[in-house]
């Protein structure tokens, strides 16, 4: 069935190899499905409506294939790609599966670990920006410790900032049209990892040499799990001006990372989400790191990827109706937001300090009595979102 939330490319809709190719396996159980061609992927989302297909160099190419292995595997993606018209928007590279990053990879204690993971991604890198890639997402799922002792995190920055330094040199020298975006996660599989927040990547990105060449890739389950507010971190990513990837998906709450399907779990979040990214002039990909429940078969998995969709196209145009709304204008006025576009003091100091009705005869006992009508506010979005108005 078709219909006003069926996606098309032009959505903008991607998915990680990874995602629909999660075989369901968890710390406490084996996998349920069996493995996924990433041709078969790609065959499957561009039959769904989506325009882009991601990967880790390990999805694509089986770690430790030797060089006729790896052009052979490389060789069918981009014939499906061909095929069916996907781009790979975006690539990253795995740090994370193999025991030899048990202890990192950019960070790890081990210098010959540090050096080979700067090598494997830079091969990933080469082939990113031969199927076209315009982002370079890094998740440091490794780079991170359990107890004190473990990890001399001034000296752990200093080696992930030399690491992304000579990744942007390497970029630049051999002309690749390539962005990174950092990928921010509190905790899990490490007990605490470097740089867990939106906020703690802004940060660093100001201490790499090249900072034009860094942003964000905030993910809506990695800022949930330390009880943030993703629209909040986006919002603050979008205004650092360094929003280039985002990782969509659903979390309840403070727990371990859930990826469900976008709009599962903090459905209000996924809205006001979705209102942010529509309204702020997003122009990048919306990309889906979820996992499809193990509880199901492979209808299940093309099921759960059509779903995240379409939530999406759902959200989009429930977020449109209230911004359109005429009480809902009304009461965004009542709440003084557009004087919050306004300049507090645009003239200058010294007339903030001569402006007597600033301080002097600025009645703080009037100001403390008026309503804010933030709860009209509010409920008008969520009958906008339960799709009563």
């Amino acid at each position: 069935m078709t219909d006003r939330f069926t996606p098309t490319p032009d959505d903008k809709f991607s998915f990680g190899l990874w995602t629909v190719g999660w075989r369901g396996g968890d710390p406490f159980g084996d996998a349920t499905r069996p493995a996924l061609d990433p041709v078969e992927s790609v065959r499957r989302l561009a039959e769904l409506g989506a325009y882009g297909v991601t990967f880790h160099d390990d999805d694509l190419i089986p770690f430790g294939a030797g060089e006729a292995e790896r052009d052979a595997h490389v060789k069918r993606f981009r014939q499906a790609l061909e095929a069916t018209g996907l781009t790979v928007p975006m690539a990253t590279t795995n740090l994370f599966t193999h025991p030899v990053f048990k202890d990192g990879a950019f960070t790890a204690n081990d210098r010959d670990v540090r050096r080979y993971a700067l090598r494997k991604t830079i091969r990933n890198i080469d082939l990113a920006a031969e199927l076209g890639a315009g982002t370079y997402v890094a998740w440091g799922g490794r780079e991170g410790a359990e107890s004190g002792a473990a990890k001399d995190v001034r000296a752990a920055l200093d080696r992930l900032k030399e690491a992304f330094d000579l990744l942007g040199q390497y970029v630049l020298e051999q002309g690749y049209d390539l962005r990174f975006a950092i990928e921010p996660k509190p905790n899990e599989p490490r007990g605490d990892i470097l740089l867990p927040t939106v906020g703690h990547a802004l940060a660093f990105i100001e201490r790499l040499d090249r900072p034009e060449l860094y942003g964000v890739n905030p993910e809506v389950g990695h800022e949930q799990m330390a009880g943030l507010n993703v629209p909040h971190g986006v919002a603050q990513a979008l205004w650092a001006d360094k929003l280039f990837h985002i990782d969509l998906n659903g979390q309840s709450g403070i727990k371990y990372d859930q990826d469900l399907r976008f709009g599962a779990g903090d459905l209000r979040a996924a809205f006001w989400l979705v209102d942010l990214l529509e309204n702020a002039g997003y122009q990048g990909p919306r990309h889906f790191d979820f996992k499809p429940p193990r509880t199901e078969d492979f209808d299940g998995v093309w099921a759960s990827a059509a779903g995240c969709m379409r939530t999406y196209l759902i959200l989009k145009e429930r977020a449109a109706a209230f911004r359109a709304d005429p009480r809902v204008r009304e009461a965004l006025r009542a709440a003084r937001l557009h004087d919050l576009a306004r300049p507090t003091a645009e003239d200058g100091v010294a007339a903030l300090l001569a402006d007597r009705t600033a301080f002097e005869e600025f009645d703080v006992t009037a100001a403390g009595e008026r309503g804010m009508a933030l709860e009209q506010l509010d409920q008008l979005a969520v009958e906008h979102l339960l799709g009563a108005r």
